[in-house]
């Protein structure tokens, strides 16, 4: 309780003192945190390290009737430097300190001394979001600035990160982290969680805010105000990361039962300013007039990094989307990338020109997050500068709300070799490269299957398009367009954009692939 008097004014602990510390830390020079793990910890593999679990009956505010629970997360592994961490109960701050009783460790045998002085790597917030009598985890800080959380009956997948810095620069990226959260105890009817975050990294700081309503889909408000120390070359802003081994449009080089390994299989952009693309290789967009911009980018897994922006005059929001959620598209009971959710960030207020970045790594197996999307405002970033940058995350499964109300979308990708039908039946290859591109959606619905719908094409200089045709897809719904096209350089990317048309009326979003080198 926070009692005034005449003489002096008590205040509670809020995001606005956050953003004072780290204000203030912008002016202080870096400090590296201190990292001083035993063996017995450091050197654990994942599965040694994934028996360290906090007890059930030790969480914080266990058996309070509370509708949120904290479980902390232990040093160990690669998660070698401690975060601070405090509640706020009735607006004052309350330290939280580790004891390793509060954690099982399995049949590990880690010697007592190595215990003592360590830290909490992390936390996790559990909630009754799938059950009234369970407490299951709906999201988690863990690592540098990373976090996820799930909605109702999803599994983790695509992971939010605080900010990112100079992503895929030859210079080497620098990872932002926060260093010290504040959690404020929810009362017993709260429908959401509020976590305060101090954000630390040589060339920054950062004040953050997380508001966390789980459900069916689970949205988290964020709000962040920055402060730098040096000039940053990128910075990024939102950052999603993913995973993408293979797909219907990048088919596995060996055998698998399994027919899809992915956490995401799209990058979906809407630019309010109404932009379409033109064919340059970087995705640079123009103003042609058209409704407000909507381009899907199918994810590939490229033999070498991939590097590229979409100019974007007024973002409305960007997600890195898991558009299929039916198990028969994966066949994988163990991991269920059916249940992985998708992950769209919507900006709050007006942040103004620049472009959305999709990086795309090498990576042999599913292990590695290898996809990168995130926004990069337009300008040089100096030292001494402040930014606020604030958006509304959301983790869902239902992506047709994020679909344009009057547009199709593309339904799925799927690459082939490219064929001829002869006279004898037979299917001949021509040498060329297929893509078959179902559409669904409003944009499709009210048409009749002879209507004269055309694809509007642009192939980058790298190739050269051979064939487009739509026609209505009678077992599925919507519309299937095939393309093929030849390229001319087999160790260049080649940039392929189409979407469908009726006259002049766009029928469906953009769909803009990259073809990696060598692929």
């Amino acid at each position: 309780m926070c009692l005034v008097f005449a003489a002096q004014t008590c205040f509670a602990f809020g995001f606005e003192d956050v953003v004072k510390k780290a204000s203030e830390l912008s002016k202080q020079g870096y400090q590296a945190p201190e990292s001083s793990l035993p063996e017995s910890l450091s050197q654990l593999e994942y599965a040694d390290y994934a028996q360290i679990q906090m007890k059930d009956d030790h969480a914080l505010w266990q058996g309070e009737d509370l509708p949120f629970n904290l479980k902390f997360f232990h040093e160990g592994m690669h998660y070698n430097s401690a975060v601070t961490m405090h509640t706020i109960v009735d607006g004052k701050v309350q330290d939280l300190s580790f004891d390793p009783s509060d954690f099982d460790y399995g049949d590990l045998d880690i010697p007592e001394g190595d215990l003592e002085g360590l830290g909490f790597a992390g936390f996790k917030v559990t909630n009754a979001i799938n059950d009234a009598e369970v407490m299951d985890e709906v999201m988690a800080f863990q690592g540098a600035s990373y976090f996820r959380a799930v909605g109702r009956h999803q599994t983790y997948g695509t992971s939010g990160r605080g900010l990112a810095i100079d992503t895929a620069l030859p210079s080497g990226e620098e990872f932002p982290a926060f260093r010290e959260f504040w959690v404020v105890k929810p009362s017993p009817d709260s429908q959401y969680l509020t976590v305060f975050a101090l954000l630390d990294s040589p060339s920054l700081t950062g004040a953050y805010r997380f508001v966390l309503r789980p459900g069916e889909d689970t949205v988290v408000d964020v709000s962040s105000r920055l402060f730098t120390r040096n000039a940053v070359e990128k910075l990024g802003i939102a950052p999603l990361t993913s995973m993408y081994l293979y797909g219907p449009a990048q088919p596995s080089d060996s055998l698998n039962y399994r027919p899809a390994i992915h956490d995401a299989n799209g990058l979906l952009i809407h630019d309010g300013g109404g932009a379409g693309t033109n064919g340059s290789g970087d995705g640079e967009s123009k103003d042609d007039g058209s409704k407000p911009g909507w381009t899907w980018r199918p994810l590939a897994n490229p033999s070498q990094l991939m590097v590229n922006n979409q100019q974007v005059a007024s973002l409305k929001g960007f997600g890195l989307l898991q558009r299929s959620h039916d198990f028969h598209d994966y066949e994988d009971l163990m991991d269920r990338y059916d249940r992985r959710p998708s992950v769209w960030i919507e900006p709050q207020g007006n942040w103004g020109k620049g472009k959305v970045e999709l990086i795309q790594i090498p990576t042999p197996n599913e292990t590695n997050d290898n996809i990168v999307a995130m926004w990069k405002p337009e300008g040089a970033v100096e030292a001494g500068e402040a930014f606020e940058f604030n958006y509304r995350m959301y983790w869902t499964t239902h992506e047709a709300k994020f679909h344009s109300p009057d547009l199709s979308w593309v339904d799925q990708t799927r690459r082939s070799r490219g064929e001829v039908r002869q006279d004898n039946l037979v299917r001949e290859t021509d040498g060329s490269l297929a893509f078959i591109v179902d559409f669904k959606g409003p944009g499709l619905e009210s048409l009749e299957s002879d209507a004269d719908i055309t694809v509007e094409t642009d192939i980058g200089d790298n190739g050269e398009l051979v064939e487009s045709r739509v026609e209505p897809n009678k077992a599925a719904g919507g519309w299937r367009m095939f393309l093929r096209v030849k390229r001319s350089n087999n160790g260049q990317p080649l940039d392929m954009r189409a979407f469908l048309k009726d006259g002049d009326q766009r029928l469906s979003e953009t769909w803009y692939y990259r073809l990696p080198a060598n692929d």
